[in-house]
């Protein structure tokens, strides 16, 4: 995901899109803890997609 794909999005949209990666982020969260996750870097991935969620809606705020 890429930050330009994010930036002409609805603030709705990327709400929607912050709780499924946040919903994301738990299960792998899970998953890891449970010596299930064969790909780690599945975890950096979905935090990197939450802040750049997070900064697209920071800059639709304003």
């Amino acid at each position: 995901m890429k930050y330009s794909d994010l930036a002409d999005k609805t603030v709705a949209e990327l709400n929607a899109m912050l709780k499924e990666k946040k919903t994301e982020l738990f299960t792998l969260k899970i998953k890891q803890k449970m010596m299930q996750l064969q790909n780690t870097s599945e975890l950096r991935v979905a935090k990197k997609d939450i802040a750049k969620i997070n900064t697209a809606l920071t800059a639709a705020a304003n």
